[in-house]
């Protein structure tokens, strides 16, 4: 298994490698009005990608189909049954997976990727870290870096009003 960095002590983030080795960093949160697990977090994202992620994904293949590099296509919105790490969700790989922490990777010879969603409590938070190899994996990161923040914002925001739709607290 790879080593795992946090960010600080109190944090349940996983990144890549410290912070000031990164590439690419973006966390960002959102305060629901229940308790979700990080899993359950994933299932609401994957299953139903915003249009701006599937036109993400569509672009992202088409561009680096022309430098040979293999088609993610998105999110196919399967979830396993019993998962485990070790297993596939898409294309990213189960490195961590816990009730409030869920940390998957994608790998390649151009970069690392790592998104750890977390849970505590209430608060939500998407946590991604990139390591780029090579001018290939850099010139990735142009586009994505930005697009990457619009999207995580976007769903959770998604997952917050799903949630506040859904709360009823006489239940």
């Amino acid at each position: 298994m790879t080593k795992h960095f946090s960010l600080n002590e109190s944090s349940k983030a996983q990144l890549l490698a410290p912070r000031e080795k990164l590439n690419f960093y973006d966390t960002q949160s959102a305060t629901l009005s229940r308790e979700i697990t990080a899993l359950e977090a994933w299932r609401i994202i994957s299953s139903n990608p915003a249009p701006l992620m599937k036109f993400a994904f569509r672009l992202r293949d088409r561009i680096s189909g022309w430098f040979g590099i293999k088609p993610i296509k998105g999110f196919s919105g399967q979830l396993p049954e019993n998962l485990r790490v070790g297993e596939r969700l898409d294309f990213f790989m189960v490195e961590h997976l816990a009730p409030d922490i869920l940390t998957l990777t994608a790998r390649d010879k151009h970069l690392d990727v790592m998104t750890c969603i977390t849970t505590d409590k209430t608060t939500l938070t998407v946590t991604s870290s990139v390591r780029t190899h090579n001018l290939l994996g850099r010139l990735y990161m142009i586009p994505v870096a930005t697009a990457h923040r619009l999207i995580v914002r976007a769903d959770l925001k998604r997952i917050k009003t799903q949630m506040d739709q859904n709360h009823n607290p006489l239940a």
